[in-house]
Formats: structure tokens, sequence, C-alpha cells
């Protein structure tokens, strides 16, 4: 895994997270964080930047982030009055740590970052947007095409900076077929106009699906499953539970 994440992430330092509710993307983001720590070779700054939901934040589990080694930002929020933590733009004029954001995946949660634009366009940032083939909003190439588009002109981010995320999942009850029928949707909506960088996979089904992928797989352990969701009624055979994050 190391040598993969090492080959994806080249000489950049600054990771930016998007994508929409139910994507995956704080999931997919903290244990992108996960990994970097475990490199070894740089301090992990993570700042939860998300605004936009009162739950699946990532600052839900920042004890056991920190744990990891991973220094965590966040603010805290009164009510639902949007809150900006402090700290960003000197951190990612660091070229001497990793920093990740974890942005809200909506045209409204993406203006967090429209102030940081002028480092985040820079050459040591990946901007990674999270696509679940298994989201209504994920399925058809035009929404995301209009979505990225309100996207990325309030953040203004340039759109070369854009790198695209596979996460097909539905939660606690993900399938190995369903990874790979996810996986080969995704590749025919957005292999013609862009390529996927990699892909993610719950943990416990990694070395089953790990040789059906055509991009590199990130195995991601769920820091975002509360209790209450283990009990959440399910049949065999049955509809999908949503997937969570």
């Amino acid at each position: 895994m190391f040598d993969a994440l090492r080959s994806l992430i080249g000489d950049h330092v600054n990771f930016v997270f998007l994508g929409e509710a139910g994507s995956g993307k704080s999931e997919v983001s903290l244990n992108f964080a996960k990994y970097l720590s475990e490199l070894g070779d740089r301090s992990v700054h993570y700042f939860d930047l998300d605004m936009t939901k009162p739950l699946f934040r990532s600052r839900d589990v920042v004890r056991e982030i920190e744990d990891l080694g991973v220094i965590f930002h966040y603010e805290e929020q009164f009510m639902d009055a949007p809150t900006q933590v402090g700290g960003v733009n000197r951190l990612l004029k660091d070229p001497d740590c990793y920093v990740i954001l974890d942005i809200g995946g909506d045209p409204v949660g993406a203006r967090a970052v429209g102030g940081y634009a002028p480092q985040i366009n820079k050459e040591q940032t990946i901007v990674y947007y999270v696509l679940n083939a298994y989201r209504p909003w994920s399925d058809d190439i035009d929404h995301v095409d209009e979505t990225l588009a309100k996207i990325l002109g309030v953040s203004h981010i340039q759109p070369g900076r854009l790198h695209m995320v596979n996460n097909p999942n539905n939660g606690l009850t993900t399938t190995e077929r369903e990874f790979v029928e996810g996986s080969r949707k995704m590749a025919e909506m957005v292999n013609p106009y862009i390529a996927v960088d990699f892909a993610c996979v719950r943990e416990d089904l990694y070395e089953a699906v790990r040789d059906q992928s055509d991009v590199p797989v990130m195995p991601v352990h769920l820091y975002l499953t509360y209790e209450w969701l283990k009990f959440e009624p399910y049949s065999p055979g049955g509809p999908p539970l949503p997937g969570k994050g």
C-alpha cells in the first residue's frame, strides 16, 4: 500500500477532498490521512472544513484520528452557524508537512476554500473529487459535470488540479460484486473525460477485490460508523442500506 501511495502522491503535499453527501468523502480523507501518517516522513495536518451537515463529520472521530499521529484541526460550531478554523494558509505553504482539507461537497460547502485558492492551485496540491456510483447524484455524467462546474466556480479551484476517486459502496452492506460493478460503471462514465486515480473499498473486502480493479485500491476502515448504524435491519437479497459518510 505504501509504494502505491508514494506513487500516487509524487511530490504533492497538500490534498483537498470534495464529494457530495453520501459519497464517502470524509471516510476516504480520514483513511488517506492515516496512510500518510504511516509513511512517517512528514507531520500530517487534517482540517475538517465541512460545514454542510450535522452528522458523519470527520470531527466526530477526532480522538481516534489523533491517536494515529495526525494533527487534527477544526472549529466548534454554534448551532448551524458556519465557522472556519485558522492556520490553513500557513500550513498549505509549508513543504515540510502534509495537509488534508475535508471540504463540503456542494457549492455552499465549497465556498469555504475560495480564500485558499491561490495556494490550492499551486503544483504541490491535488484536489480529489470522490464519486460513488451508488448515489443518485453520481450515476449520471451530466449531473456530475453540473455539480463540479458549480463547485469549481465558487471555490476558484482550477480544473487542472482535479483528480477522481472511485468509492463504490453501500456502507456496511457493500459486497465484492457491488465494488466490481460500481467500478465498471464509474469507469464507463468518467474515463472518456478524466482518469480515476484510485478506488476505495472496505478493508475486509480488500484482498478479494484488489486484483479486480484497473486502478490502485485503498482499503478503507469505517471510522464514521456510529453504534446505532450497526443495529439497522438488513435482509440478505433485499435493497442495500444507504452508505454513510
